[in-house]
């Protein structure tokens, strides 16, 4: 789903406010205070080029598994936990490719 307010400020640059959350409701205005009038079938077809960094940034592992992989690999010996934590990582890159 497209938000609408990150797809405005995208796409019109004189935009400094936006009220409402819905294409019935927003309301955007320039620097005078002026209306700004809004495309919205360019809007709603309007493709957020980081949601795949959005979308990855929730999906990789955190940094405590992080952590403990490598010094159990570093200190331990053993690459367990290091190999299935890579795999996750890779997993998460490989869902979620760059536009």
């Amino acid at each position: 789903m497209v938000d609408f307010h990150k797809a405005i400020r995208a796409k019109y640059d004189t935009v400094v406010s936006i009220n409402g959350d819905t294409e019935e409701t927003i309301v955007a205005k320039d620097k005078d205070g002026n209306n700004v009038t809004i495309d919205w079938t360019e809007i709603k077809s309007w493709v957020d080029p980081s949601e795949y960094a959005d979308k990855r940034v929730k999906q990789y592992p955190g940094i405590l598994e992080f952590v403990e992989a490598y010094t159990e690999k570093e200190i331990g010996g053993s690459s367990t936990k290091w190999d299935a934590y890579v795999t996750k990582y890779n997993k998460v890159r490989s869902d979620n490719p760059k536009g």
